[in-house]
């Protein structure tokens, strides 16, 4: 492929969606970039001169032709989501989702788009493999018998099996990354959708200027995950559309880390110590999830190395300023097509 040719991005406004076609742009070279969100133009997390951007939902059958006209290569990152706040409380929201990806398949399809990469989920592992945090990190394989997140899993799970059968039926070369929670600067950090690491720093933030010095924190805090950083999934991202494997892989780091222990971390950084106050009854996921990474290091010869402590660093450095600098609030910007994660 031609750094002419032209790539679309799907969920662009959004927080991976902005930083990819950054990427795509200022380090790969790209120079025909259509980057397409369904929320106006002033509310995107990020837009680039240079990049053809349009404001259409891609729910929406023709949209998502008009967004594929004349496409080379697609990265749908298009999805309904958030933090487990968010899907655990908007199911059939999530669902809905699976639209996006029907017709941007279509579309791709019969637009003659080459390659086309679809942004899943470790939520679409097994949950019966995810009850103790103390949890063996999750294998490709462990998606199966199917078992997944309610929702928001099944939505993506779903669409990963189209995307293998339009591979199959009609020689689209489709790739699937399931993505363990990304995080980064430039992304929801409040309003509902937002995920734990931009939580916290926001909670801890918070709780410095205020002076009140405390924290809530949902469920025990024992709950352990793997947080990834941006810059690491940008890498696998591009890596895997440009490769030759075609199944299901883990994009995801596989330092696995407890929620007190990422509130110590965001402690750290911001040189305070809190009280914390834990909400028992609060949306919080399986108990244990982890990246399994022998694949993709099989695959790639390469897996996400960024630690937690460099990551959450530069993102409580830049929600610092965004709240400090009374810029508006992210929570007028929570996405109705957001980049997913």
């Amino acid at each position: 492929m031609s750094n002419d040719d032209l790539v679309v991005v799907t969920g662009a406004g959004g927080f991976i969606g902005g930083h990819l076609v950054g990427y795509l742009q200022q380090t790969l070279g790209h120079t025909r970039i259509r980057a397409v969100d369904s929320k106006p133009l002033e509310e995107w997390y990020q837009t680039h001169p240079g990049v053809e951007s349009l404001s259409l939902d891609v729910s929406d059958r023709s949209n998502a032709y008009r967004s594929s006209r004349d496409a080379r290569q697609i990265y749908n990152l298009a999805a309904d989501m958030g933090g487990m706040g968010f899907i655990e409380t908007h199911k059939a929201e999530c669902m809905l989702s699976v639209l996006i990806n029907t017709h941007m398949l279509m579309a791709a399809k019969d637009c003659g788009a080459e390659r086309f990469f679809f942004s899943s989920s470790a939520c679409v592992y097994a949950a019966d493999k995810q009850t103790d945090a103390n949890v063996t990190a999750l294998k490709e394989e462990d998606a199966y018998p199917a078992m997944p997140e309610d929702g928001y899993g099944w939505e993506k799970l779903f669409s990963e099996r189209m995307c293998r059968h339009f591979r199959e039926d009609y020689g689209l070369r489709t790739r699937v990354g399931r993505y363990h929670n990304v995080y980064g600067p430039h992304g929801t950090y409040d309003g509902g959708r937002e995920k734990a690491p931009a939580a916290i720093c926001r909670k801890v933030i918070e709780a410095k200027m205020s002076g009140r010095h405390e924290i809530e924190i949902w469920g025990d805090g024992e709950q352990t995950r793997s947080f990834m950083y941006i810059d690491d999934c940008l890498i696998g991202t591009t890596r895997l559309l440009a490769g030759d494997f075609i199944e299901p892989i883990n994009i995801g780091s596989d330092e696995l880390v407890s929620i007190n222990r990422l509130v110590d971390i965001v402690e750290k950084i911001a040189g305070v110590k809190l009280t914390r106050r834990y909400k028992l009854d609060a949306p919080k996921g399986v108990r244990g999830r982890n990246s399994d990474n022998t694949l993709i290091q099989k695959v790639m010869g390469w897996a996400p190395s960024v630690r937690l402590e460099d990551g959450m660093e530069k993102t409580y450095r830049w929600i610092h300023d965004e709240m400090v600098s009374g810029r508006d609030s992210l929570v007028n910007r929570a996405p109705r097509l957001a980049s997913a994660g």
